[in-house]
């Protein structure tokens, strides 16, 4: 196979590196593949630790300029990796992943120009499975890895045929063919990129691939604080998902979407202006935000905008606009904010697969809502490149 870079971004992810790193030296099929560290933050010595290893792991480790006072994020944090590579194929990787024998091989073995190619998971059985994964116990934490016991059951898989269509870490593809999508979108900063460039990929064309004899363990989020096991990661995690959900919705005009098999779902986007009266409650138009090109209100538009600009690099002046203001959006939703309710919402949240499989154009009621529409062009494909 030809040598590939294995492209880590760590946050305080010592704990993590220690095992993943040794992980990847002996069961990887070529033991020179490059390994590139980014050091996004350092509070538990994982700079010092790099520095004693890189000779003896043959890592090469680069740190955040700005260290201590902002982060690159994931996405950025993988690009910057990606583009120090000097090979022609990376693989991304998780600090809390351990590489299973040969892994490397088994997807190498399937990739091709326009492919993205997913080891399969095997994760301790603390959230639901549907199938996209395997659900085994070989230890909560790293320091509880039982390596053997994991090694011993990936030896008995080593000639397993199956392969789904899914995407999840870690995955191998082109760099060439990730570049010229423009790389990983910065305003998922910190969660959410990668359900934004596997939506790239499926509209550019990528063809996912899955095999189930390529193997890694995968601690289930400890490296990026979705564990709710380590409190403190696991609320800024939280805070992380909660603003990068946000900036995907905004961005998509849809939630993340997947099969049960993890691929990429993307849903029409079409230009939508929410046109709300009785809009003084500023937490609906928190949550009706997102899901708009434009919207119209006739209260609370400042109080909103000061709360909400700092989470956001859409410039909420330009897209929260007055009521009275004119209106050139291609579908306008009118909304009384006395008589919105959950159920209205539930629509909102599936506005672009309901306009597609019944609207037409004209005017019509949905719940509470009342729907124009004078054109259903579709812009998602205008998302592909960064």
């Amino acid at each position: 196979m030809d040598k590939i870079t294995f492209c880590i971004p760590s946050k305080n992810n010592l704990r993590y590196l220690k095992t993943c790193i040794p992980s990847i030296r002996k069961n990887a099929y070529r033991k020179d593949h490059d390994i590139i560290i980014f050091v996004d933050s350092d509070d538990d010595g994982t700079v010092n630790w790099l520095e004693e290893v890189k000779d003896k792991y043959k890592i090469n480790y680069y740190i955040n300029p700005n260290i201590g006072n902002s982060l690159y994020g994931i996405g950025k944090a993988y690009d910057f990796c990606i583009e120090k590579s000097s090979t022609d194929i990376f693989m991304i990787f998780h600090a809390d992943m351990m590489l299973g024998k040969d892994a490397d091989l088994y997807a190498y073995n399937h990739l091709r120009n326009k492919s993205v190619v997913c080891a399969t998971r095997i994760e301790p059985p603390l959230h639901p499975n549907n199938g996209e994964k395997i659900l085994l116990n070989f230890g909560i934490w790293p320091e509880e890895f039982a390596e053997e016991s994991f090694n011993n059951y990936v030896e008995q898989q080593k000639n397993n045929t199956k392969i789904t269509e899914g995407i999840f870490a870690p995955w191998m593809m082109y760099k060439e063919e990730f570049l010229e999508l423009g790389g990983h979108d910065i305003r998922m900063h910190s969660c959410r990129e990668d359900s934004d460039v596997f939506n790239r990929m499926l509209l550019a064309g990528f063809k996912f691939i899955q095999p189930w004899n390529s193997l890694v363990y995968h601690l289930t989020g400890r490296g990026a604080g979705s564990f709710d096991g380590d409190e403190e990661r696991h609320n800024k995690w939280k805070e992380d998902m909660n603003k990068s959900t946000k900036e995907f919705i905004r961005k998509w005009g849809s939630n993340v979407k997947h099969s049960p098999l993890m691929k990429p779902i993307v849903a029409p986007k079409y230009d939508i202006g929410f046109v709300v009266s009785n809009s003084k409650d500023v937490q609906l138009i928190e949550a009706l935000e997102p899901w708009c090109s434009t919207l119209y209100v006739d209260e609370s538009r400042e109080q909103f905008i000061n709360l909400e600009q700092e989470n956001t690099i859409c410039d909420l002046g330009k897209k929260v606009l007055p009521i009275n203001n004119e209106k050139n959006n291609e579908i306008i939703v009118s909304i009384n904010g006395n008589k919105f309710t959950s159920q209205d919402f539930q629509i909102i949240q599936q506005l672009g697969e309901i306009i597609k499989d019944s609207g037409q154009i004209g005017k019509f009621k949905l719940n509470n809502l009342t729907i124009e529409i004078f054109k259903m062009n579709e812009y998602q494909n205008d998302l592909i490149i960064v």
